[in-house]
């Protein structure tokens, strides 16, 4: 039985050539697709990956330009936020706009109901309210329901994540079955335009942005030093500074507005409030005071238990019940209701909390 078209995003990975195998199995029209976002050596390599997989799965292939989305609405977005002293997650906004917006559009033009990628995630209705949601994936090892907070309903809708069913170890047998090359590729871990990591030497070449030195200060704002330039910094950071004092020392805050950086000793970094704004609602559709959530503020972190309310029109106050550390301006809040995400926001900083 054709259960409809479906256009599945190939990056020439195993995660994703599974979920187009999955799909065909289950009687999709499967259309595998790769998404030209950064021009370089590895947007080449993946392309013959994709390719060469979707020959192995028997499926057609094309190769769709997104350059011109991809540079707009993720890349330039990067870097306009580390130059304010934010320290934003690409693949979020990606997720949202390119993989999820963008993608679809185009499925819609090639006659598509459908649209899927390699996610570890599940898309399931909220019991309680019946709005689509992201489901924790059964492996918590690898499960990516944080980067995927800012889907829409509609998106959520049309897409399908058959990967969220498995581990990564039963992934890989099945990746075998389909090409042992293919098998055999690790996981991609950095963000796909800048692989080597360095942010700063990006922003500079890309962004034709040359960062101002300033002043290092203390909690008090006492200067301490001097600083490179603020696209060089993130809260919680210790190594890379430049400038020893005998003991640990690490960013508490980043101040656009007067080029500093504020040092602190660890104790400091901890904190129970946060602020969130451009809020994203999902299985709630409003969140409302007294609500009791799991919230993560970084992909790497352990969800915790959190109380919110709403000040200020569009802006979500998360008191968590233990101190969290380092809460950074520019990632995301993501609260979670058991396994369904709830929704979030992006993490404010200070003072533009208090110019609320």
């Amino acid at each position: 039985m054709n259960k409809g078209k479906v256009i599945v995003g190939l990056s020439g990975g195993v995660d994703s050539t599974v979920a187009a195998y999955l799909l065909k199995e289950q009687g999709y029209d499967v259309i595998g697709v790769t998404m030209e976002m950064w021009p370089g050596e590895g947007s080449k390599k993946s392309i013959e990956d994709a390719s060469r997989v979707a020959k192995a799965l028997g499926i057609p292939y094309e190769v769709l330009d997104f350059k011109k989305e991809f540079r707009e609405c993720v890349v330039d977005n990067f870097m306009e936020q580390y130059q304010k002293g934010l320290t934003p997650n690409p693949c979020i906004v990606c997720n949202r706009l390119v993989k999820g917006q963008a993608l679809l559009e185009k499925a819609r033009e090639m006659g598509a109901e459908h649209i899927a990628t390699g996610h570890y995630a599940r898309i399931e209705k909220h019991p309680e309210t019946g709005r689509y949601a992201i489901r924790n994936s059964i492996t918590a090892v690898k499960d990516q329901t944080y980067a995927l907070y800012r889907l829409t309903q509609e998106q959520l809708g049309a897409m399908l994540l058959p990967i969220g069913e498995y581990n990564k170890d039963e992934v890989r047998a099945i990746a075998e079955k389909i090409d042992g090359f293919v098998a055999k590729k690790g996981d991609s871990q950095d963000i796909c335009f800048i692989p080597d990591g360095d942010y700063a030497a990006f922003i500079e070449k890309e962004g034709a942005y040359k960062g101002k030195a300033g002043d290092f200060v203390d909690m008090e704002g006492k200067v301490l030093g001097r600083h490179k330039g603020l696209i060089h910094y993130t809260v919680g950071q210790r190594k890379g500074l430049g400038i020893a004092f005998g003991k640990p020392v690490y960013v508490y805050g980043v101040d656009a507005e007067k080029n500093q950086v504020k040092l602190c000793d660890n104790a400091a970094l901890f904190r129970r409030t946060l602020y969130a704004g451009n809020l994203a609602h999902m299985a709630y559709e409003k969140f409302e005071d007294g609500m009791r959530f799991k919230g993560k503020i970084r992909y790497a972190h352990k969800a915790a238990w959190c109380t919110v309310r709403m000040v200020g029109g569009d802006i979500l106050e998360c008191t968590f019940d233990e101190p969290q550390r380092a809460i950074t301006p520019g990632q995301s809040l993501v609260l979670y209701d058991g396994e369904y995400v709830a929704g979030g926001g992006f993490v404010l900083p200070d003072d533009a909390v208090k110019k609320m």
